[in-house]
């Protein structure tokens, strides 16, 4: 019962955190229009946004893989 409560409330400050922050999390990505977009989308506190970015496998030109963390359009609380 008590790894519950604490899971619940771990869960609880990291949304609060990225409500705050404006921050998203990466949960998933795929390539598109032939491999040279990569769609990438992410959890955020609100729900879940879409990012459009230029792909290529050396990264000279656009991103290998998506970012992990993405800074939101909508925040908030800003300061």
């Amino acid at each position: 019962m008590r790894l519950i409560i604490r899971t619940v409330v771990i869960l609880a400050l990291i949304w609060i955190g990225l409500l705050l922050s404006g921050y998203g999390i990466l949960i998933g990505s795929h390539e598109n229009a032939a491999g040279l977009g990569i769609q990438c989308k992410y959890l955020t506190a609100r729900g879940t946004s879409t990012a459009q970015y230029i792909h290529s496998d050396s990264g000279i030109i656009g991103l290998t893989n998506c970012p992990i963390l993405r800074k939101s359009a909508t925040v908030v609380d800003n300061g």
